[in-house]
């Protein structure tokens, strides 16, 4: 059953996050972002910031029935979609991380795989899965798996990243929307 976790987030987070993790078990994807912007941490919501295309973006790859609003974020886990960041500390941008944020992303991603096993973990952006790995990833479905859990790449939905086209970015999340065909039917958050 998807269960909401607490502001602290997963078990094994380094401190406490601005956003919660929005998890639950056997979810299609877990979407992990790089940490919370001060927009997102203001709502308490998962890619808050207006000019970020998440949301639309998953609704245009077809993970979504429609648009979710980022106070809505608990909603998506009836559409086996999960929230969760790399770093838990907030910044005004992702340039102000430093490597000590990172400390235990692998380890705590690695637990959600084992105790929720979701299909995939999407990490939105390169710099995502670079903080939680230590090296450069390419876009797309990596090597790397925790478990049974496979590991996607994004490019960032970030405002600071509109150099890269909308449909250059929804190709990639169609892709992975392609790869996280629903094996097991989430069941209702109750």
């Amino acid at each position: 059953m998807p269960t909401r976790r607490g502001r602290a987030g997963f078990a094994g987070a380094a401190a406490p996050s601005d956003v919660p993790d929005v998890l639950g078990p056997d979810l299609r994807v877990v979407f992990c972002g790089i940490n919370p912007g001060r927009v997102s941490a203001a709502a308490h919501a998962h890619f808050a910031n207006p000019r970020n295309d998440f949301w639309r973006l998953l609704h245009a790859a077809g993970f979504t029935s429609r648009i979710y609003e980022p106070a809505e974020q608990f909603e998506v886990l009836h559409e086996g979609i999960g929230l969760t960041n790399a770093a838990q500390r907030t910044t005004a941008g992702s340039g102000d991380l430093r490597r000590a944020d990172f400390a235990g992303a692998a380890v705590r991603l690695e637990r959600i795989a084992h105790e929720l096993h979701p299909g995939w973990i999407a990490f939105v952006g390169k710099e995502a899965y670079r903080g939680t790995f230590g090296e450069r990833p390419e876009l797309g479905a990596q090597e790397r798996a925790l478990g049974d859990t496979r590991l996607f790449v994004l490019p960032s939905t970030s405002p600071a990243n509109a150099a890269v086209p909308w449909e250059e970015r929804l190709s990639w999340f169609r892709q992975l929307a392609g790869l996280a065909v629903c094996v097991v039917q989430p069941k209702p958050f109750q």
